[in-house]
């Protein structure tokens, strides 16, 4: 089988900082939080993120959906180091230079296109017992530029590197512009583009670049929610979870050699996929209700080690056993980290 090399896997996407602390009641009733929530950041919630920091012991950890992937299919890689590229827009400010270490710590090649007019993305983790309160604040990561970074020719040449990419959905509403470059580029050279429904809000409202993208899409992840409400937008009139994998499958493709792969998570339940013309239902692993700390980056962990599998080209069997083993070992324990090597063979 072959291995990964340097720069094989490229991803882009949102890069934030996640701020986890412990808080109590008082914190959340202060910034109007629900103990168990994901919002984005609105003007009430800015003082939020200076008071957790100074309130609390505090754990920093290189996060967004798409650089949460790359570095788990890092880790489940493991050598060579820098396997996965990572792009995306941070400030030139103390979070930043935390959020380039950390990435540095997790071995991912991460060229950030750096700004001074907004500060780098975060994201708040107001813990209470078994309950995460998350407030993402986009900031700076809503500043991505194509012309300013993705098109200078040495930052190209790391794009033209690699053989899988992957860019979550969440990045349509910053630069639809340089994931269709990648996805074109992807397309012509008969490379895999991997996309992620990411969100409910996504196929709601950014329904329009999603399906300018989705011609070149090989592989397209998500979970039954947001393919639930994916067929909904598209008007396939059936909550079949096979059926939508397989409506899915049949859109219409840019290029023809490569047939779409469909993949829906379901949390506990069967993993959905397409396989050729069939549809096919993959077993999660088993795990203790009271083993689970918490889920939330169950779904970045499984395309994570999906595509650790898959940048060595195993079979699409292997790559879904690896993502379940990695969502797996992501659960049990707070935000999106991981002991030091993983147990996968």
């Amino acid at each position: 089988m072959p291995t990964a090399s340097e720069n094989t896997l490229f991803g882009m996407g949102n890069p934030l900082l996640d701020i986890s602390a412990v808080v109590d009641k008082d914190f959340l009733d202060k910034f109007g939080l629900k103990p168990n929530d994901q919002i984005l950041a609105e003007d009430k919630h800015k003082a939020l993120f200076e008071e957790i920091v100074k309130r609390n012991k505090v754990e920093y950890h290189a996060g967004g959906s798409t650089q949460n992937s790359v570095k788990i299919a890092q880790w489940m890689i493991q050598k060579p180091h820098k396997v996965a590229t990572f792009f995306g827009c941070i400030g030139t400010d103390h979070f930043g230079e935390i959020l380039k270490k950390k990435a540095e710590e997790a071995h991912v090649d991460a060229h950030y296109y750096e700004q001074n007019e907004e500060p780098t993305g975060t994201c708040a983790a107001c813990i209470t017992g078994d309950n995460r309160s998350l407030v993402a604040n986009l900031a700076a990561a809503n500043c991505y530029k194509k012309e300013k970074h993705l098109d200078l020719d040495s930052n190209w040449e790391l794009v033209t590197k690699a053989k899988v990419y992957y860019i979550a959905g969440f990045f349509l509403t910053v630069s639809p512009e340089s994931i269709l470059k990648v996805a074109k580029h992807a397309s012509d050279n008969n490379k895999i583009f991997c996309m992620n429904l990411s969100a409910p809000f996504i196929s709601q409202f950014f329904k329009e670049p999603l399906m300018m993208i989705m011609p070149y899409v090989d592989i397209l992840f998500g979970n039954e929610t947001e393919a639930a409400t994916f067929a909904k937008e598209l008007g396939f009139e059936t909550d079949d979870i096979a059926e939508i994998a397989q409506k899915t499958q049949n859109l219409p493709k840019a290029n023809a050699k490569r047939q779409r792969v469909v993949v829906f998570t379901q949390g506990k339940d069967d993993t959905v996929a397409t396989v050729g013309e069939r549809v096919t239902m993959f077993p999660v692993l088993d795990i203790d209700q009271n083993d689970i700390v918490d889920t939330n980056g169950a779904g970045d962990a499984f395309v994570g080690g999906f595509l650790s599998a898959l940048v060595q080209e195993h079979a699409l069997e292997e790559c879904i056993r690896a993502g379940h083993y990695s969502a797996n070992v992501i659960i049990r324990r707070v935000g999106c980290t991981f002991p030091e090597k993983p147990e996968f063979h």
